[in-house]
């Protein structure tokens, strides 16, 4: 970063004054104080195009000049003289009047010079008004530094946080996932089905971190009851829908707002539409709306794959058997947003894996309940 003297002696300033005299009475006083880099006219035609390409830091201005004269200046440059990191002008003039100098105070002038002059003041004044610029610059600057600072830590935070959820979500998946993907395709399948229902990004971005923790909960179930492939005993099936609760718990207490919201999926992504499902036996709308949305996607991405209980189905039978059970395991709504167009679409154009078909014998088959 330059130093405020390097700053002050490479200072661009423009005087704009129709005495030639007043331009070399300025000119050496200037240069005396060492600035070298000044520019004179003596006429304010044109200074909109001069002030773009000299882009100076001082403007020394005479109020009283054939037109335009300086208060007409002002006006055109007033929305660069604005702040007060901006362009800085100072009023040169005889005009002693206090109208006159409230008007150049309400244009945006900062300061005045009154002629004749005197070096002395004018050096004071001038480098007064350059210090003032070139600090509220420097702060400016830093203020911005450390704006992109935050951000750039809030952004690391946040990858941080990201991370832990993603490691987190798959504990719940590493003994019962032979892909270890289920939560991550959870999460996508629901963030799909939340857009479809017309939530906002927002609530987009918070299902699809919170969504991979449906499961969470499945770290305190026993692998004797978590893989066990046949049927659970009545024992072992209270022992497995205790997941939720447990999941519940782990989550609970978060300050943040994805995991409120992945607390609120742990613990009732088992409730049925239909009020027959658990922890709480929740009914229709009493089932939070991030619940309800993970519920279908679960429950798709299950059917579809692999289960220690049950070989997976093909992706059509899958979404026939969940529009089926709409409106009594499902929200009609939600089931509805799946097999809208653009749901379906997204779907069936990145799939996580290929859902095979799957031969089995005897009765039609109809939907297991996910454990």
């Amino acid at each position: 970063m330059r130093s405020l003297s390097d700053n002050l002696s490479s200072a661009r300033i423009l005087i704009i004054d129709d005495e030639e005299s007043n331009l070399r009475l300025l000119r050496r006083i200037l240069e005396r104080g060492g600035y070298n880099n000044v520019v004179g006219v003596t006429s304010g035609g044109g200074i909109e195009r001069l002030v773009k390409e000299m882009d100076p830091h001082l403007v020394l201005l005479d109020l009283h000049m054939p037109p335009p004269d300086g208060f007409q200046i002002l006006e055109t440059l007033h929305g660069q003289i604005s702040g007060p990191s901006l362009l800085c002008v100072l009023v040169l003039t005889g005009d002693h009047s206090p109208e006159s100098k409230r008007r150049a105070l309400q244009l945006g002038a900062r300061d005045f010079l009154n002629k004749p002059f005197d070096a002395t003041e004018a050096m004071l004044r001038i480098r007064n008004l350059l210090e003032t610029k070139f600090l509220y610059r420097t702060l400016e600057e830093q203020n911005q530094n450390l704006e992109r600072r935050v951000q750039e830590r809030t952004s690391e935070l946040q990858q941080s946080q990201n991370e832990t959820l993603e490691r987190l979500a798959r504990t719940s998946e590493i003994r019962d996932d032979e892909t270890g993907r289920h939560t991550h395709r959870v999460g996508v399948l629901s963030g799909s089905i939340a857009r479809s229902l017309g939530f906002n990004d927002q609530f987009v971005e918070l299902i699809l971190r919170a969504a991979p923790l449906h499961d969470v909960g499945k770290i305190g179930i026993p692998d004797a009851i978590l893989l066990k492939p046949g049927s659970l005993t009545d024992a072992e099936t209270q022992v497995m829908r205790s997941h939720t609760v447990i999941g519940a718990r782990v989550l609970s207490g978060g300050k943040s707002d994805v995991m409120q919201m992945a607390e609120k999926i742990a613990l009732s992504h088992h409730e049925r539409w239909d009020g027959n499902g658990y922890p709480h036996g929740l009914f229709g709308t009493e089932i939070p709306i991030e619940a309800r949305i993970v519920t279908v996607a679960d429950c798709v991405d299950a059917l579809t794959h692999n289960r220690p209980y049950r070989m997976s189905w093909p992706l059509v039978q899958a979404l026939e058997e969940i529009e089926r059970c709409s409106g009594s395991h499902f929200d009609p709504d939600v089931v509805a947003a799946l097999m809208s167009s653009d749901c379906r679409r997204r779907i069936v154009a990145s799939p996580p894996q290929p859902w095979p078909a799957v031969k089995e014998e005897g009765s039609a088959r109809r939907f297991t309940p996910i454990r």
